[in-house]
């Protein structure tokens, strides 16, 4: 199985975007408490929205996007795990 499609349509930018917007409603007080549950599914459809605007209208830019956007909430569970443990240690 080629991998070279997903290396060359993962799109970081994306990833860096949803990351940032995650990471302000997770530290928000006022948006914590309501929208904590939905993070994932923020950040998924911004991504989706930004691979669109970034890529044109395909089906691939929207997917590609919105998992880029997924991987943001990924990449922030690792970090806070292995901070986590760091500290725990």
């Amino acid at each position: 199985m080629d991998l070279s499609v997903v290396t060359e349509n993962f799109v970081p930018v994306i990833v860096i975007a949803c990351l940032v917007v995650g990471y302000i409603i997770k530290n928000t007080p006022v948006l914590t408490n309501k929208v904590n549950d939905y993070i994932p599914l923020i950040v998924g459809v911004l991504g989706a929205v930004l691979g669109l605007v970034m890529n044109g209208l395909t089906v691939e830019s929207i997917v590609y996007g919105a998992v880029s956007g997924l991987a943001s909430t990924g990449l922030h569970q690792t970090f806070t795990r292995i901070i986590n443990q760091g500290v725990a240690e």
